[in-house]
């Protein structure tokens, strides 16, 4: 051993790198300091990480943890789930345990709004239309019915961009016409006139572009009617509604004299 070793070995000590295990700080198994507990090394030679969170508990209370959260997360869903059927529209699963839902949401979790607005249609309505017509040779000849409405989806369908026009202009006037009349079709206030002016137009316009016998000569009078026709249910459901259309037929409307010369056309 040369010098360097010995001084190295003299100033390190017993607790230097080269002093044997379970020797104390001050330099032997009876010195005065603490002795140093040795850890165990963990893979590749690092310390081991301590566990923590629900992974330091035992086996027994990580059951009990996982109990306690798959709990809540259920109360949470069926909670959320009974408020939202509390506020969605009138459904099978309501008609069947509307009792059970008002019971968990009322009064504690009350909502005073309506998720949809309006509630989205559970009948379909098409607006149907029939003309008198003025012929060349001076009979007058009636039409059949023509379904507007089922003309307006078959322009829909297949297509990419349709017109704003062909998807709401009879419906909204029709829907303009429903609430500005009484159950006995008669107009409430002036916005019902104006409905009933704004529909006749309408209707005639499509008569001509649509109807081959008012092409042919001029229209005097309409009639126009909806056919009122319940979404069937989905087979699961179990529920039973009527398939059979109910029909709203308005008055004979005769067309004006502008109109009826093809003010419309």
């Amino acid at each position: 051993m040369d010098a360097y070793d010995e001084d190295s070995d003299a100033r390190h000590g017993p607790d230097g790198p080269h002093a044997p295990d379970g020797l104390g700080e001050s330099g032997g198994p009876g010195g005065a300091g603490p002795v140093r507990a040795r850890v165990p090394a963990g893979p590749g030679g690092a310390a081991p990480v301590p566990r923590s969170g629900v992974a330091a508990l035992s086996p027994r209370y990580q059951v009990g943890a996982a109990l306690a959260v798959a709990l809540v997360a259920v109360t949470a869903c069926v909670h959320l789930g009974m408020v939202f059927l509390s506020i969605a529209p009138a459904n099978t699963v309501t008609k069947q345990h509307g009792k059970a839902i008002e019971e968990w949401v009322y009064p504690e979790f009350e909502q005073n709004w309506k998720l949809f607005a309006p509630n989205p249609l559970q009948q379909n309505i098409a607006v149907q239309v029939r003309a008198a017509v003025l012929m060349p040779n001076g009979t007058t000849t009636t039409t059949g019915w023509n379904d507007l409405s089922v003309q307006d989806g078959k322009a829909i369908d297949g297509s990419l961009l349709p017109s704003h026009t062909v998807q709401n202009e009879l419906r909204r006037a029709w829907d303009f016409f429903v609430t500005t009349h009484g159950a006995d079709n008669r107009p409430i206030g002036i916005r019902g006139s104006l409905s009933e002016q704004y529909l006749r137009r309408i209707v005639v316009m499509r008569m001509y572009e649509q109807d081959a016998t008012s092409k042919k000569g001029t229209i005097q009078r309409v009639e126009v009617r909806s056919s009122t026709t319940n979404v069937p249910p989905p087979d699961w459901s179990g529920e039973k509604v009527s398939d059979t259309p109910v029909y709203r037929v308005l008055p004979w409307w005769t067309v004006t004299a502008d109109e009826a010369n093809g003010g419309v056309r």
